[in-house]
């Protein structure tokens, strides 16, 4: 097992433990990830005692009819913003669950901007009933990195809820 998979394995654990504690059930909604959190949670047995389940959508479209997020803040903030990734939370928490993380982000090796750089992601958490918390984080390495450590920031974020 490689050092990030490792370190993602102990953060699941912990966040089943605080989840199981509380009474809570996760629910994600991942873009730049692609699923990763959602498989990560799932990899541990029992994880339906705490995980949710979730929407991987990576296509803007997928964005608007899986998670409700507004076609005008697509169009006016782009994927990868703080707005974006606000009603990301907002529509995962709709679904079910009582806390999301929500991602999105530019993983590379393309497709980046001088205002969003390759590594720049958005991470939302959000507690029902609550506003949304978000992190514009800037991550570097390769694709595979830059993926791993936004399911590792995103779950760290779960457990300082």
């Amino acid at each position: 097992m490689e050092v990030s998979e490792a370190i993602i394995h102990d953060l699941v654990v912990k966040v089943a433990e605080a989840l199981t504690a509380d009474g809570k059930m996760l629910v994600t909604a991942e873009s730049c990830t692609g699923g990763l959190i959602g498989a990560s949670c799932t990899e541990l047995a029992g994880s339906s005692a705490w995980f949710f389940g979730g929407v991987m959508s990576y296509a803007n479209e997928a964005k608007v009819r899986g998670l409700g997020v507004s076609e005008q803040t697509l169009a006016t903030h782009g994927a990868v913003s703080e707005e974006t990734v606000v009603q990301m939370c907002a529509g995962a928490l709709a679904l079910g669950g009582d806390i999301a993380v929500a991602v999105s982000g530019v993983a590379g090796p393309g497709g980046g901007s001088k205002e969003k750089p390759v590594g720049c992601v958005y991470i939302g958490w959000q507690h029902k009933g609550q506003p949304a918390q978000v992190e514009r984080c800037l991550f570097s390495g390769d694709r595979k990195g830059i993926r791993d450590a936004t399911v590792i920031r995103a779950l760290e974020g779960v457990l300082s809820l």
